[in-house]
C-alpha cells in the first residue's frame, strides 16, 4: 500500500504557468511518456486476484504476464494504426492475441469489438476508459457492440430490475454522449436478447461444472444462475460473429480475464473441424510435433526420405531423458513409415455431411482416416479457411479465438484501490462538475511532504492518483502535455497545490462538458430500440 501523501504545496496558476521558481518547460521533442511505464505495481494492491466479481488487485502487472499468459501490448503496438493514446501511454498494457485486430485495422478488413458492463450503480471514469476503447474501435471501422449486463447484475449481485433498470438509462446515456455511433453500432441487453440467449443454451453444453469451480472458484453454495450468467457471457464474447466470423476485440479489465481465457476455449470446441500440423498418421501434442519437426529437418528434411524409426532414433539420441520420450514411443510404433509434412483436419463435432464435404473439398494429394484428413498441398492459412467454408456451408458457427486488450485499474483519489463504495475514492459521470472538482482537490498525491522537498527530490508521478487522471483522462489525445505533467512533477518544477488545481479545474470543464452532452443524448436514446424499463420488473 502506497503511503498517503497529503499535499503542502503552494497553489499554482492554471496550466500556462506551472512551473515553480521560473523552471524552464518541457520541449516538444520528448518522448510520449507512459503511464506506469515500468509494468510495475498499482498504489493499494498486494497480490494478483482475478476474480470478476469480487476486489480485484494486482501487485505487479509483470505477474500477469508470468502466471496467465496475458502478452504485453509494447510488443503489438507497432502494428497498430493509428493507436489510441491509451495504448501509447501504457494504460493498455496487456492483451491476448491482438495482431489479427490490428491486421484487419490495417487491411480494412471486417473486425469487431464489444464491450459492456453490469449496471451496478453510476457510471464512472473506470467506465469511461472501457467505452473510450469500443469508440476508438468503432472509429477504425470495426462493428461496435454495446450491452449491458443486467443478467449478470441480477444473478450475482442479486440487484431488483428496478435498480438495474435505473442504472442502465444512465450508463446509456453516458456511452451516447462518450461518441458511441448507434446507428453503426449494437446496444442490447442480455435479457431482451433472444439470439444471444440461444447461443448461450449452445455454449453451455460445452462447457462443465468443473471448468467453472477452476476457473471463478465457484462450489456447492454458487448458486445456479450465477453460473448461467457465466454462459450469457460467453455468448456476449462470441456474439458479434454470429452472422459471420471475424477477428473481435474484447476491453476489458484484467479482473475480466477469466471470461476471455473460457471464451476462447469454448469457440475452439464449437468448431467442427480442428486444422493442426502434422508428420505422420498419428496425432502428436504441440510440442512433441516441434520434436519431430526437429528430427525431420537434421536428416535431410524434403530432400531426403525421412523414416519415422530414423526420426526415432535421432530424437533419442539427442533429446535423452527430455520430453521427447513419448513421440519417440509413437514413431516407433509408426516404423518405416514415411515422415511428411502435411495439413490435417481434426473431427471435433462435425456432422457426417460436413466431414463428407470437407473430403471432398480438399484437393489434391491427401489421406482419409477414420476422424481425420490429411492434406499434403494445403498450407495452414488456406486449410484454416477451407474448414470455416465447410463449417459455415453446414450450419456451423466457424467462430474465431475472440481477442482481449486490457487496461490497469485506476488507483483510487484517497489513495489505494478506486472503490464505487467509497465516494471520495471515485469520481462518477453524474458527479456535480463541483463535487468533482472538490474530489480532485482533496486527492491523494505521488507529492513530497514539503515544498522544498518537492523541489529537491521532484514527485512520485508514477505513484500518484493525480497524475493517473492526466494520463487516462485529461490529457486527451495530447500526449505531449501529459509528458510536460510527467516531467515537471518527476524534476520538482511542478508543486502538487497547482498540479491538483489544473486538474480539479479540468476535471469540473469535462464533467460539465458531459453531462451537458448527456441531456442532448435523452431523445437520441428514446429513439433507440433497445427497452430501458425490463419487461422483467414486477413492480
Amino acid at each position: 500500500m502506497a503511503d498517503e501523501r497529503r499535499d503542502e504545496g503552494e497553489s499554482l496558476p492554471p496550466r500556462e504557468n506551472l512551473l515553480a521558481d521560473g523552471g524552464e518547460g518541457s520541449g516538444s521533442d520528448r518522448e510520449s511518456r507512459r503511464a506506469l511505464p515500468d509494468g510495475g505495481s498499482a498504489a493499494g494492491a498486494d497480490d494478483v486476484a482475478l476474480d470478476p466479481w469480487g476486489s480485484a488487485s494486482v501487485a505487479d502487472y509483470r505477474k500477469l504476464f508470468e502466471q496467465f499468459g496475458i502478452e504485453e501490448f509494447d510488443a503489438v503496438l507497432p502494428e497498430v494504426p493509428n493507436p489510441h493514446y491509451l495504448m501509447r501511454r501504457g494504460v493498455i498494457f496487456g492483451h491476448r492475441d491482438y495482431g489479427p485486430v490490428a491486421e484487419a485495422m490495417r487491411n480494412d478488413d471486417p473486425f469487431a469489438v464489444l464491450s459492456g458492463w453490469m449496471p451496478t450503480g453510476d457510471p464512472h471514469i473506470g467506465h469511461k476508459l472501457m467505452i473510450d476503447e469500443i469508440v476508438y474501435h468503432q472509429e477504425q471501422g470495426g462493428e461496435a457492440y454495446a450491452l449491458v449486463a443486467d443478467l449478470e447484475a441480477h444473478a450475482a449481485r442479486g440487484m431488483t430490475w428496478a435498480e438495474i433498470d435505473a442504472n442502465t438509462e444512465e450508463y446509456l446515456l453516458s456511452l451516447l454522449a462518450l461518441g458511441f455511433d448507434p446507428e453503426e453500432g449494437e446496444i442490447y441487453r442480455q435479457s431482451g436478447n433472444r439470439r444471444l440467449q440461444n447461443l448461450a443454451f449452445e455454449l453451455g453444453a460445452e462447457a462443465n461444472f468443473s471448468e467453472m469451480q477452476a476457473l471463478y472458484g465457484f462450489d456447492g453454495e454458487t448458486n445456479v444462475s450465477h453460473m448461467q450468467s457465466v454462459i450469457t457471457q460467453m455468448a456476449d464474447i462470441l456474439y458479434p460473429q454470429l452472422d459471420e466470423p471475424m477477428p473481435t476485440v474484447i476491453p476489458v479489465g484484467p479482473d475480466q480475464d477469466p471470461h476471455v481465457r473460457l471464451a476462447r476455449d469454448l469457440a475452439e470446441r464449437m468448431r467442427y473441424f480442428k486444422v493442426t500440423e502434422a508428420y505422420a498418421s498419428f496425432e502428436a501434442e504441440p510440442e512433441e510435433r516441434v520434436l519431430v519437426r526437429e528430427a525431420y529437418d537434421a536428416l535431410g528434411g524434403d530432400d531426403a526420405d525421412v523414416r519415422c524409426e530414423e526420426a526415432a532414433d535421432y530424437l533419442r539420441e539427442h533429446h535423452a531423458g527430455e520430453a521427447g520420450a513419448s513421440v519417440v514411443d509413437k514413431l516407433d510404433n509408426a516404423g518405416k513409415e514415411p515422415v511428411r509434412p502435411r495439413v490435417r483436419f481434426l473431427d471435433r463435432r462435425a456432422t457426417d455431411a460436413a466431414f463428407d464435404a470437407l473430403i471432398e473439398a480438399v484437393e489434391g494429394e491427401k489421406r482419409v482416416f477414420e476422424g481425420h484428413v490429411d492434406s499434403f498441398d494445403l498450407s495452414r492459412d488456406a486449410a484454416e479457411e477451407l474448414a470455416r467454408e465447410v463449417e459455415l456451408d453446414h450450419g456451423g458457427h466457424a467462430f474465431r479465438a475472440p481477442s482481449s486488450v486490457y487496461h490497469r485499474f485506476m488507483t483510487g483519489l484517497t489513495g489505494g484501490k478506486m472503490s464505487s463504495s467509497v465516494p471520495a475514492s471515485h469520481i462518477s459521470l453524474l458527479d456535480d462538475p463541483e463535487e468533482g472538482y472538490d474530489k480532485v482537490k482533496s486527492a491523494t498525491t505521488g507529492g513530497r511532504s514539503t515544498a522544498e522537498e518537492q523541489r529537491e527530490l521532484g514527485g512520485e508521478a508514477d505513484e500518484c492518483p493525480v497524475y493517473e487522471l492526466y494520463a487516462y483522462l485529461l490529457a486527451g489525445d495530447d500526449d505531449e502535455f501529459a509528458t510536460e505533467v510527467y516531467e515537471e512533477c518527476v524534476g520538482g518544477e511542478r508543486l502538487c497545490g497547482g498540479c491538483k488545481e489544473q486538474a480539479a479545474e479540468m476535471m469540473r470543464e469535462f464533467l460539465d462538458e458531459h453531462q451537458e452532452k448527456r441531456e442532448e443524448m435523452r431523445p437520441v436514446l428514446d429513439e433507440l430500440d433497445i427497452d430501458v424499463e425490463s419487461p422483467r420488473r414486477r413492480d
